[in-house]
C-alpha cells in the first residue's frame, strides 16, 4: 500500500494538527483503510474518529458494531455510531447514503475535523462508472467519483481509489487485519452486485490493470468537466435570471453548455433527490425551450412542472395551481399527486394499478388527462357505461384529489383506464394476448 501512504503523506499532507473522520463498515476495505491510518498516526500524530452506521437490515449488523467498537477501544480510536431505525419509500441505497453522509457531516462539525475519508477503491470506481454509463448521466456523473472533494470547510478523501479489492484483501491477510463480511454484497438482486460479480471479472480477465484505465478515464472527464464548468457559469448569468430561463439567450449557447445549465438547475431543485432525474427530464426542458408553442408545461418528478410562457421557461412546484393536464404517454409519465405511469415489459399482478391492452383494440397514442364533465367509462365485466365522477366517489378518492386524478384515454378520447381505481372493458387478463402493459406507481 505504498501508493496509499504516499497519497496521504505527500498529496493530502497529513500532520499532527489534522482530525480525520473515517467511515468504517467493518468490512475488508474500510478496515484496511483504518489500519493504514492507524499506522500513519504513529508517525504523524493526527486524530482519528471512526464513524460507523448500522443500516439495520441484517442481524449481523449488531455484532459488527460491537466488533468495531472493541477494535477502536483497543487501539485508542474515538468511536461513534448510529442506527438507521426507519426508511421511507425512497431508493434504499440512495436513502441510506444520504443518512450516512449526514451523520458524517455532524461528526465533522462535532470534532472540528478537516477530513472525511472513506474506503472506496478502484473496483468501486469501475462499478460506478459502468452503472452510470448504462443508466445515463452527466459528464461529471460518468467520471464516477473523485479522490478529493472540496466541501468548503472540510475535504472528502478516498485514499484507496488507485487499488483494487483484491489488493486490499491481500493486504488484510498479510497484516492480519480483522474484518467482517456482509453477505448481502453477494446477492444479485442489487444492481451494483451484478456488475461486481459479472462484469468486472470479465474486464479484469481482459486486462489485469483495467482499473488504472478507468481511473485515467475518470480523471480525464473530471478535468474536462472543470473546464466546461467555468464556461457554463459565465453563460448561466446571462441565461438563467431570477429562476427563469431566457429562451432567446439560451438558444445562443452551444448545446453542450445549454445542457449543463439545465443540469445545474436540476441540482438546485432536487438536491438529495437528484437520483429521480435522468436524460428524459432534461429532454423535456429542451423540448419546452425549443417548442414553437407560446405556452405549455411538462411534468417532472416530485410534482415539479417545467412551464413555458412565450420566451421564458421556469420551474414550479405548486400542485394546487394545476387545474388540468393532458399528456401523451410514452415510456413513463410523472403526474401530480405523486403518481407515475410507467410502461413495463411484464407484470405478475393483475390489480387496478396495471393496464394490459391489445393495440388493435384502441387508437394510439394513449394520453393521460384530468377528468372532464360528462366523462363515462365502459367498465370491464359490466353492461353499459358509468360516470367517472361516480366511480371516483365509490372508490373513496378524496374530494380534493378527484379533479387531478389521472384518466387514461386513447387518441379518440375513449377512456381506457382510471389508474389504481377501475379498468375498462379494453383491459386484458394476464392470460390474454396483449402488446402494451402499463403500471401505475
Amino acid at each position: 500500500m505504498d501508493s496509499v501512504n504516499d497519497f496521504l503523506i505527500n498529496k493530502i499532507n497529513l500532520n499532527s494538527k489534522d482530525i480525520v473522520v473515517v467511515g468504517v463498515s467493518a468490512g475488508p476495505d474500510s478496515m484496511a483503510l483504518l489500519y493504514i491510518l492507524k499506522e500513519l498516526r504513529k508517525k504523524l500524530g493526527f486524530k482519528i474518529v471512526v464513524a460507523h452506521v448500522n443500516h439495520n437490515v441484517r442481524k449481523e449488523s449488531y455484532e459488527e458494531k460491537e466488533f468495531l467498537e472493541n477494535y477502536c477501544m483497543e487501539n485508542d480510536i474515538i468511536f461513534e455510531s448510529m442506527i438507521i431505525k426507519n426508511y421511507g419509500d425512497d431508493n434504499f441505497h440512495n436513502e441510506a447514503r444520504n443518512i450516512r453522509y449526514k451523520f458524517y457531516d455532524e461528526l465533522i462539525h462535532k470534532y472540528g475535523a478537516n477530513y472525511l475519508m472513506t474506503g472506496h477503491h478502484g473496483d468501486d470506481l469501475m462499478e460506478t462508472i459502468l452503472m452510470r454509463i448504462v443508466r445515463g448521466s452527466t459528464l461529471s456523473g460518468y467520471s464516477g467519483f473523485s479522490d478529493i472533494v472540496d466541501m468548503k470547510d472540510y475535504k472528502i478523501v478516498r485514499p484507496l481509489i488507485s487499488v483494487t479489492k483484491e489488493e486490499l484483501e491481500r493486504f488484510d491477510k498479510e497484516k492480519n487485519i480483522p474484518y467482517r463480511i456482509d453477505r448481502s454484497n453477494f446477492k444479485d438482486k442489487y444492481t451494483r452486485n451484478r456488475y461486481r460479480m459479472n462484469v468486472l471479472p470479465f474486464l479484469k480477465k481482459e486486462d489485469k490493470m483495467v482499473h488504472k484505465k478507468f481511473l485515467k478515464f475518470s480523471k480525464t472527464l473530471e478535468e474536462t468537466d472543470v473546464f466546461l464548468d467555468k464556461l457554463t457559469k459565465l453563460e448561466m448569468n446571462n441565461v438563467y435570471v431570477n429562476g427563469i430561463i431566457l429562451v432567446d439567450e439560451f438558444k445562443k449557447c452551444d448545446i453542450v453548455i445549454g445542457k449543463r445549465i439545465i443540469d445545474y438547475i436540476f441540482n438546485m431543485l432536487y438536491k438529495d433527490d437528484l437520483i429521480e432525474i435522468d436524460d428524459r427530464h432534461a429532454f423535456l426542458v429542451l423540448k419546452a425551450i425549443n417548442s414553437k408553442k407560446a405556452s405549455l408545461s411538462y411534468n417532472l418528478p416530485n410534482d415539479y412542472l417545467v412551464v413555458k410562457e412565450y420566451n421564458k421557461v421556469y420551474f414550479k412546484k405548486m400542485i394546487d395551481d394545476i387545474m388540468s393536464y393532458d399528456i401523451e404517454i410514452n415510456d413513463m409519465v410523472n403526474l401530480p399527486l405523486g403518481l407515475t405511469i410507467k410502461k413495463v415489459d411484464s407484470c405478475d399482478t393483475d390489480g387496478n394499478d396495471v393496464l394490459r391492452i391489445n393495440s388493435k383494440d384502441v387508437i394510439l397514442p394513449l394520453r393521460v388527462r384530468t377528468r372532464r364533465e360528462g366523462d363515462r367509462m365502459t367498465i370491464k365485466n359490466m353492461n353499459g357505461t358509468k360516470k367517472v365522477s361516480d366511480i371516483l366517489i365509490n372508490s373513496k378518492i378524496p374530494f380534493n384529489k378527484r379533479d387531478l386524478w389521472p384518466i387514461v384515454v386513447d387518441a379518440s378520447d375513449k377512456i381506457i383506464w382510471i389508474p389504481k381505481v377501475k379498468k375498462s372493458k379494453y383491459n386484458r387478463l394476464k392470460t390474454d394476448n396483449c402488446d402494451i402493459i402499463f403500471k401505475c406507481l
